[in-house]
């Protein structure tokens, strides 16, 4: 049987989170306005990371809403589906969140936004054996680099984040 997640893995999560996304932006600076399609507005994507940032720290600043239960219920999560199929799930809902996309009082809160991660993924598809440790799992869920996907967007241009490193 796997160590259930605690508290401090979804701050950690988090935290590391938003360091990915830190990180990214700092990679983007760096690069030289050649590698972008003329379509780039940086200051839109610059804009995308700090709402996503705004949002990581609504949750950080509201872990203790998150109760034993979610956490054994994100511990299965990490135990039973995909790492790549959370990450897809998890990006496309912070990324719902972030931008005001869904009503601000359904996600308002870790516990909420959560609750509604393991209702999307609650299907029954794409399941792994169990027996893998859920911490290990759970961090999978986070691209080390390019963590919002970015650089896939075709008015980008700049292509993955090579080199760069979690």
């Amino acid at each position: 049987m796997t160590k259930a997640l605690a508290l401090d893995d979804i701050r950690n999560f988090l935290n590391r989170f938003a360091s990915a996304i830190m990180r990214d932006q700092v990679h983007v600076d760096a690069l030289s306005p050649d590698k972008f399609d003329p379509q780039y507005n940086g200051e839109m994507w610059l804009a995308w990371r700090l709402d996503h940032l705004a949002y990581l720290n609504t949750l950080l600043m509201t872990l203790d809403t998150v109760t034993p239960d979610l956490l054994k219920e994100l511990t299965r999560i990490a135990v039973t589906k995909k790492p790549v199929t959370v990450r897809r799930i998890a990006i496309e809902l912070l990324a719902e969140c972030a931008s005001g996309s869904c009503p601000r009082e359904d996600v308002a809160t870790a516990r909420l936004f959560f609750s509604r991660l393991i209702h999307e993924l609650t299907d029954g598809s794409n399941t792994i054996p169990t027996g893998r440790d859920a911490k290990a799992s759970m961090f999978l869920w986070l691209a080390a680099t390019d963590p919002l996907r970015i650089s896939r967007d075709p008015e980008c241009g700049y292509g993955d984040a090579a080199g760069l490193t979690g």
